[in-house]
């Protein structure tokens, strides 16, 4: 279906946006589109995590459970889905302080959803939401890390 790219700046220490990146079983209470996250395992920079979020626009949820690996001295996540409902939904976020002392937070997330009779149409839709999505999820991480470091 394709890939997505999201650059957030947050005025905010990139130790404290990477830590509340990290903390993603708090996502439902600053996303409206997540209903879920559970924690499955969690050991030595590997997260098993299970996932439910909410396509409003299309009246439907979408499940997965994906692993991510997370590299605390280069501050980065590789993810991909384990199971669910994607065909491939797997990326990677990177957290980069920024000159102004803030973080620049990058995400990359290729993704392919197999929708039963859905044209063309209906996966550049789904594409776009999923961007608006990685946006969001960036925009909420960046604001919750600004007012804890205010």
């Amino acid at each position: 279906m394709g890939t997505v790219t999201s650059t957030q700046h947050a005025a905010a220490p990139v130790d404290v946006v990477y830590r509340l990146a990290r903390d993603v079983e708090s996502f439902p209470e600053i996303m409206p589109d997540v209903e879920s996250v559970e924690i499955l395992e969690r050991d030595n920079g590997r997260t098993v995590t299970r996932w439910v979020g909410v396509v409003a626009q299309l009246g439907r949820k979408i499940k997965w459970t994906e692993e991510d690996h997370w590299d605390d001295e280069k501050r980065v996540c590789v993810f991909e889905q384990i199971e669910g409902d994607y065909e491939v939904y797997r990326g990677t976020w990177t957290f980069e302080e920024a000159p102004d002392g803030g973080t620049t937070i990058e995400m990359e997330l290729e993704v392919e959803i197999n929708v039963p009779l859905v044209g063309p149409l209906l996966k550049k839709l789904v594409l776009k939401l999923t961007k608006q999505n990685v946006d969001g999820m960036l925009q909420a991480l960046a604001r919750k890390a600004e007012a804890e470091a205010s």
